[in-house]
């Protein structure tokens, strides 16, 4: 009788050292099962055993920034679907809406987030800024006001930094491919 208490005692300390699957990480798995990808797209996962961290590439093919590859990164909490997640460019790229450090000005993942929202939303919005940058609500104010004043100008100057090289005393990172 003593065995058999000591096996349940062992098999009930092993049950609580097994990782819960949150409610987080089942949303996460359901909205990438459901995900379809364009070919613009790519997604990476460095952990495959951890779904709420991964990146995604992006390859516009139209647009001022046809040609460029733009990483980002992808840090999803247990707040999840409840709070957007959180994505920031990897790169330091001249865009209106992606400043310096590579924070992203996107309505969704900010106050219009809502728990209906999914991945595919947010892949479709960091896709539509690479196509129609918005300098009506930039975090680089100097790329938006190039956008507004000068589109030519402001051409010159995408194709400047994707190539490495420094636009108004910044240096870009090279993003070409």
């Amino acid at each position: 009788m003593m065995k058999i208490w000591s096996m349940k005692t062992k098999e009930a300390a092993a049950e609580k050292k097994k990782p819960k699957t949150s409610a987080a990480q089942i949303r996460v798995q359901k909205d990438l099962a459901e995900l379809e990808i364009p070919s613009t797209i790519k997604m990476e996962f460095p952990d495959p055993a951890d779904i709420l961290n991964f990146k995604i590439i992006i390859t516009p093919d139209e647009g001022f920034y046809k040609n460029g590859t733009f990483t980002f990164t992808f840090t999803i909490n247990n707040g999840y679907p409840h709070e957007p997640p959180k994505v920031h460019c990897t790169q330091k790229i001249y865009h209106p809406n992606i400043d310096l450090e590579g924070n992203i000005c996107l309505n969704i993942l900010r106050e219009d987030w809502k728990p209906v929202l999914s991945l595919h939303s947010v892949l479709v919005g960091l896709q539509y800024l690479f196509l129609e940058p918005n300098a009506d609500d930039p975090l680089n104010k100097e790329a938006a006001e190039d956008l507004k004043r000068n589109r030519q100008k402001f051409a010159t100057n995408v194709i400047t930094s994707m190539a490495g090289h420094a636009v108004n005393g910044v240096q870009y990172d090279k993003v070409l491919v």
